[in-house]
């Protein structure tokens, strides 16, 4: 949780790096609420009844959808790559699962060694 809240809390910051857990522990919190939100939506009734949308997943998606961009974008930072690189589909994805750089590279510390020394 402590993951998720992290990147919560650097919604806007591009700069730095994110560890592999950072990345996959928001990425995985946003499926479980996401699944979380659909249940409530559906058990209520407030979904639009045109497109079967779920009105609170739209709303969550939206509100997450920086902070996802910008801790994919740190995460690539950790792999010494640049953000764009996940634009390139399937790369960015081995990118995600890939160990970053040991020890500082030109995007800042090693996340893993912040506070271990």
């Amino acid at each position: 949780m402590n993951y998720y809240l992290s990147a919560l809390k650097k919604y806007t910051v591009i700069s730095g790096r994110a560890s592999r857990a950072e990345y996959w522990y928001f990425f995985l919190f946003n499926i479980i609420i996401s699944f979380g939100l659909a249940i409530i939506d559906g058990l209520l009734g407030i979904s639009s009844l045109e497109d079967e949308s779920s009105i609170l997943l739209t709303v969550f998606q939206w509100a997450v959808a920086i902070p996802s961009f910008t801790v994919g974008v740190r995460r690539m930072h950790d792999v010494n790559k640049s953000g764009w690189f996940l634009a390139i589909p399937f790369y960015d994805l081995v990118l995600l699962v890939t160990d970053g750089t040991k020890g500082d590279n030109k995007y800042g510390p090693d996340p893993k060694a912040v506070g271990v020394k």
